[in-house]
């Protein structure tokens, strides 16, 4: 028995007698081994959720600093290509394009998934309404600009809007929801790339549209402007009180979102991670929410430091499999195991 190994069990021996907690130390070597610092960047859709897989990942590693900044997709995966960071997240993959930009090499893995909802602001109609498939996409063009458009007035017939302007809030940063948004946009409805509307993470919404940065700042500009409706993840919603609208999907049902009915928009098998996301822009399931995204995370598969590529890895995978617990109390839907099998493929290609 070794000198280090008895002294390493004398102090959870003397730890354990005193009542004081033991398993970060002994199992991770937190009170020696170096520190490691590991910087983010990136997507504000799954922050919340990344910021308590930090809180609760570093607790029990005490060694490793983990920080990551909601900056919106594009502006994380730019600090990503210029390498200022050790990882970037995004809702929207990296292109082919930008990916062979990157020397070290690219791996994207499948983080968590979530809704993006219709959260709007209506005096005098609190509860919840439907917004039918040609109607929604025609409300962010700005063809339809009163609340008590005919076509709204007949999906609802039970609510009576009032006469007055649809305030459109969008996103102002080049932001991955914008791009899963208006991907759906442009399935939902033919016309949307015909009349010349953007597809993408940043896109010209018409000149009225209120633009705010980030997930956070759309909800709460929703919030405090009367007759608004913008779109936004659903747990930013969710923590600000704001009303969601039920969609029609594909088979034409009106859905209200859940994680149920997001699991079903998710339900489609692939057998490549570069797949998913073409698997979610338009789910056909009869019950699935119609705007549901993956977030995904960029790593590179090559560190000039290997204890960052190792404690990257070891973080992404407690992320893939540890972590999912906590997405839905956040309002996110936790990945399914066929997921979470191919992004710890994609794990398993970076280098330690």
């Amino acid at each position: 028995m070794t000198t280090a190994f008895m002294g390493k069990l004398i102090a959870a021996v003397v730890a354990l007698s005193v009542g004081l907690p033991v398993a970060a130390g002994w199992a991770q070597g937190a009170g020696t081994a170096a520190p490691i610092s590991l910087r983010g960047a990136g997507a504000t859709f799954p922050a919340p959720l990344y910021k308590k897989w930090i809180d609760v990942y570093q607790a029990a590693h005490q060694n490793v600093s983990i920080s990551y900044s909601a900056v919106g997709s594009g502006e994380g995966i730019k600090r990503f290509l210029a390498e200022t960071v050790d990882f970037a997240g995004s809702d929207e993959n990296l292109s082919e394009k930008d990916a062979a930009k990157v020397e070290a090499g690219v791996a994207t893995i499948p983080a968590t998934a979530g809704t993006i909802v219709l959260a709007y602001n209506i005096p005098g109609v609190p509860g919840e309404i439907r917004l039918p498939r040609d109607v929604y996409p025609e409300i962010f063009a700005g063809t339809i600009r009163r609340w008590n458009d005919p076509r709204i007035q007949a999906a609802n017939p039970g609510i009576r809007f009032p006469n007055r302007d649809i305030a459109v809030v969008a996103r102002l940063d080049s932001s991955g929801t914008t791009a899963a948004f208006t991907r759906h946009l442009a399935a939902a409805d033919p016309s949307w790339r015909a009349r010349g509307l953007g597809v993408g993470k940043i896109v010209a919404w018409p000149g009225s549209t209120m633009l705010a940065p980030g997930n956070e700042g759309v909800a709460a500009r929703i919030k405090i402007s009367e007759g608004a409706i913008g779109y936004v993840e659903y747990g930013f919603a969710k923590r600000l009180g704001l009303p969601m609208a039920a969609l029609q999907n594909k088979s034409g049902q009106f859905v209200t979102p859940s994680e149920a009915s997001a699991q079903l928009a998710l339900s489609a098998r692939v057998v490549e991670v570069n797949e998913l996301e073409r698997s979610v822009i338009d789910p056909t399931a009869a019950n699935a929410y119609p705007i549901v995204s993956y977030s995904w995370l960029f790593l590179y598969r090559h560190y000039r430091d290997p204890t960052k590529a190792v404690a990257l890895r070891d973080f992404v995978a407690w992320g893939l499999a540890e972590g999912q617990k906590y997405g839905v109390e956040l309002g996110y839907v936790p990945l399914s195991a066929d997921v979470v099998a191919l992004g710890r493929q994609i794990l398993d290609t970076v280098a330690k």
